[in-house]
């Protein structure tokens, strides 16, 4: 967002979004919020995508026309900026750390992971550098918080919080795209009948080893992003 705020300008201003109050620039109060249009903007982008969120589409959904949302939001940059933030307010963390970090880490991955299946959309937001608003900032405080007894400096605990956020948005990115392909008949059987035959032609001893003593029953995706999440967090090194 530009410093005039005009709609469509290039840039975000964090502290102007974040710090300022919510209100229209100039003119009439419109009959809405900034959190009626993140709401409606989170209500699309959970039941059709984010290629659905457009500003012409909100303004639809709370019955105004575009030029009025952009006080509020003046690009869809900063419409994502308010949609992040706002569902990253429904992990609600309230136990202070037990002390064991890495369980706590553990324990916070499990809660993003289940928060962004609910809004399929996130990982996607999360891969562009987003600004941390108030809620998240209440997130990374809790994450800065359980990290204490590991003793690294504060660079290294921002990174520890960033990778772990990164791998859970990665999972569930990955969990999305294959239940998407899952859904297609026959497709998991074709796949397992041309790994077959791949191993079978010797060319792969590796990989055959490896499908050999992987056996045929697949672990439930819960159980699969706890054997994957161990071990990132217990491999980190907190020297």
């Amino acid at each position: 967002m530009a410093g005039d705020g005009r709609p469509g300008a290039a840039g975000f201003d964090p502290e102007r979004l974040w710090l300022r109050p919510a209100e229209p620039r100039r003119g009439r109060r419109p009959s809405f919020t900034r959190e009626a249009i993140v709401v409606a903007a989170v209500a699309v982008a959970d039941a059709e995508g984010l290629e659905a969120v457009t500003m012409r589409r909100v303004a639809a959904e709370v019955g105004a026309g575009v030029m009025s949302l952009y006080s509020y939001a003046p690009d869809k940059e900063t419409l994502l900026e308010l949609m992040v933030d706002h569902v990253v307010g429904e992990l609600t963390i309230t136990d202070p750390p037990t002390g064991d970090w890495r369980a706590d880490l553990k324990a916070m991955a499990h809660l993003q992971r289940a928060h962004m299946l609910r809004h399929p959309w996130l990982p996607a937001a999360l891969s562009a550098r987003r600004s941390p608003g108030p809620n998240t900032l209440a997130v990374l405080e809790h994450a800065l918080a359980a990290l204490r007894p590991t003793g690294l400096d504060g660079g290294a605990k921002l990174e520890v919080f960033a990778q772990l956020t990164a791998f859970v948005a990665g999972h569930v990115g990955y969990e999305i795209a294959q239940a998407g392909a899952a859904s297609s008949p026959g497709r998991a059987e074709a796949e397992a009948r041309y790994l077959a035959a791949v191993a079978a032609e010797g060319r792969h001893p590796e990989l055959a080893e490896a499908l050999a003593s992987a056996g045929h029953h697949a672990p439930s995706p819960d159980d699969t992003f706890a054997r994957f999440l161990n071990r990132l967090v217990d491999g980190l090194d907190s020297a």
